[in-house]
């Protein structure tokens, strides 16, 4: 996946979220289920954005981007802010 692959997907995420949240403001989801479904939105999120963190890092060292790789989300949300 590329940068622009990769934006793209963020994108994607960003407007799945937006779309739960007025899912549940019109009473069409439980707080239970948004929260859970939001919570594996951010996961991704998160791997999407250390992906592309990886691959412009790679760039930077003069490395193959392609080579970057998603990593688990344990390793992902482990990190601190």
């Amino acid at each position: 996946m590329d940068d622009k692959q990769i934006l793209a997907r963020i994108g994607e995420y960003v407007a799945d979220e937006q779309r739960l949240r007025e899912r549940h403001l019109r009473g069409e989801l439980t707080r239970d289920e948004e929260r859970e479904r939001l919570e594996r939105l951010e996961v991704a999120l998160d791997q999407c954005w250390d992906l592309l963190r990886q691959r412009r890092a790679r760039l930077g060292a003069g490395t193959d981007p392609d080579e970057a790789e998603v990593r688990p989300p344990g390793e992902v949300e482990g990190y601190l802010q």
